[in-house]
């Protein structure tokens, strides 16, 4: 019985240990960011030029003061499959904008923007954007819709396979815009974070950059935060991947490809042996062959 008794004891303390960070933690555990609907969504998914412009005037308006979007460039804004504007438009965009550069006499110098420029950083280098933000330089958003990810966990990542959903990034994004609120009051928010429960472990340096009616809209689009981070995160998405619509085309074009292919194929198949006729002493069973070791 005394063996039995310090044998239960072993077992059920590490469960004891255990149980209150479990609960702790759970207090203020990570919620999934909810699935949104997209229009580049799915095998036929594609981007809707208004939406882009919309996400654009956005960054213009708003992130561009901290973030980056150092892999786009200006002429990219004219690309088919993105936000539609034309070569004329996209060279405007570009000459709003001061580019450092070299002249011809070897000395530094500040020109506008050209279409093959790529969009300039707000500041001079990593260590100036840190500083002028708490210490934590802002991140570069050019990749970011493909970089967040998180796990939507059983049985969804079974669903994921046959549905292609790649839309983890985007509905994270989307969720992090909407998700500041207060700090509860049994959580310790560092000096100069900001609480938001989508973003792990809650403190974001970044304050809440999106309100209603911050952004008017040219189009008459609801000037609400909802609709601002779905306009901005679909733009980001462009930016990650600005060739994704001519990328499912071509999986298209392969898929039926290759479904031709394998048909013809199969009636190839059936045209050449049907011609083949065999003897009857062909059909007829052959003994098994022994084998001698």
């Amino acid at each position: 019985m005394i063996k039995r008794a310090i044998l239960a004891l072993v077992l059920t303390a590490p469960l004891g240990a255990f149980a209150a960070p479990a609960s702790a933690q759970d207090a203020h555990s990570t919620p999934v960011p909810p699935k949104q609907s997209w229009s580049f969504a799915g095998p036929l998914g594609k981007y809707q030029p208004a939406q882009l412009q919309r996400g654009f005037k956005i960054y213009k308006e708003v992130c561009s003061s901290c973030h980056s979007l150092s892999q786009v460039s200006f002429r990219s804004l004219a690309d088919a499959g993105g936000p539609g504007y034309s070569p004329a438009q996209a060279a405007a965009v570009a000459a709003e904008y001061k580019i450092k550069d070299i002249s011809d006499a070897g000395e530094p110098i500040e020109r506008a923007g050209r279409p093959a420029d790529r969009f300039p950083a707000p500041f001079a280098n990593e260590k100036a954007a840190a500083a002028a933000n708490g210490g934590v330089a802002p991140p570069d958003l050019s990749v970011m819709a493909k970089a967040r990810t998180y796990e939507r966990g059983f049985p969804w990542f079974l669903v994921d396979i046959f549905t292609q959903f790649q839309e983890q990034g985007p509905d994270y994004i989307s969720a992090l815009l909407k998700g500041y609120e207060d700090a509860p009051k049994d959580f310790q928010l560092p000096s100069g974070g900001n609480y938001n429960k989508y973003f792990a472990g809650h403190s974001i340096a970044m304050p809440k950059p999106l309100s209603d009616g911050q952004v008017t809209y040219d189009d008459g689009s609801p000037a609400t935060l909802d609709q601002y981070s779905k306009d901005i995160t679909a733009f980001l998405m462009w930016t990650a991947e600005p060739h994704l619509m001519a990328r499912k085309r071509l999986g298209l074009q392969v898929m039926f490809f290759l479904l031709v292919l394998s048909g013809l194929l199969y009636f190839t198949k059936k045209k050449i042996w049907t011609q083949v006729k065999l003897h009857p002493e062909q059909l007829q069973a052959r003994p098994p062959t022994e084998y001698k070791h």
